[in-house]
């Protein structure tokens, strides 16, 4: 290393707050979000200062996480235009699919939860539930969406992107920057529409979040993937203006085929809840109309 040139193929990152930092944000994203849903957890002192901020009370972690990610993201950007060689990139591939994999079980835990209300709403060991939901599913008293009103519209328009972003991939490996542009574009702005579409639907929710275990349920696993799809949303339009910028090629695309790869992800997700918990979940509850 006497002449200042590497000698190997790997990127040795130099000292960073944002690991800790980020660990810190989701500490208090995740506690922010346990208060608020049970704000008594800490005595009625607590109690009293949180149903007094609402879900304010999530800001200070969900600030910390957004401004890390922008910091940290920045720092792995311009890293890559001059560390990250082939090894390095593979190396990212691996980390991307073990994130992907946690998100997976994330997300069996949502769907844990509901299988376990749905499947045995008459539990001879959980009285308690049986008396609460009526022994049916869904629970007695809830009229729910129509599957195939706006979770079906957002449906087409999720599985659309999906096209848009694989044409977005191909146009990359192809080094033909229109059409990248173009397929990133049309993936954003279909993100927007699902993103639209869902906060009016949560608007007009016949039910609320903490009124039974098939709201809740619902909530839960139809929120988090509407946090995913915001989170990939950004993904790619990070990658839009850097495909404008002319940051990728053919063969130095990651941070591209990573933003691909996570919505995909969120596409499969989709098709879960809407099969598992709108179409299927919805049992023969009468149907809400707006």
């Amino acid at each position: 290393m006497s002449d200042g040139a590497p000698k190997h193929p790997y990127h040795l990152v130099d000292p960073s707050p944002w690991p800790a930092l980020a660990s810190l944000g989701a500490f208090l994203l995740v506690f922010g979000l346990t208060l608020g849903m049970h704000p008594e957890m800490l005595g009625p002192h607590v109690e009293s200062i949180v149903k007094a901020v609402n879900w304010w009370v999530v800001a200070p972690g969900l600030l910390l996480v957004l401004a890390v990610m922008y910091w940290w993201w920045s720092d792995v950007i311009v890293e890559s235009r001059k560390f990250h060689t082939a090894v390095v990139q593979l190396g990212l591939r691996y980390g991307m699919i073990l994130f992907i994999a946690s998100e997976v079980l994330f997300f069996a835990a949502f769907f844990w939860a509901f299988f376990d209300s749905a499947l045995y709403p008459n539990s001879p060991e959980m009285p308690i539930r049986t008396e609460a939901d009526g022994g049916v599913w869904p629970p007695k008293g809830i009229s729910v969406i129509a599957p195939f009103d706006l979770p079906f519209m957002n449906t087409l328009i999720l599985l659309l992107s999906g096209t848009t972003v694989t044409w977005a991939h191909h146009a990359i490996l192809e080094g033909n920057k229109r059409d990248a542009v173009r397929g990133l574009l049309l993936t954003v702005i279909l993100g927007a529409c699902f993103t639209g579409i869902q906060a009016f639907e949560y608007m007009h929710a016949p039910f609320h979040f903490g009124e039974n275990i098939y709201s809740s349920t619902f909530f839960m696993a139809t929120g988090f993937h509407g946090f995913h799809v915001l989170v990939g949303t950004t993904f790619l339009l990070v990658c839009l203006f850097r495909a404008m910028d002319n940051q990728f090629t053919p063969k130095q695309h990651f941070g591209f085929e990573a933003a691909a790869w996570y919505w995909h992800f969120v596409d499969v997700v989709w098709l879960f809840l809407f099969f598992c918990v709108y179409w299927w979940g919805s049992g023969k509850a009468p149907i809400a109309l707006h």
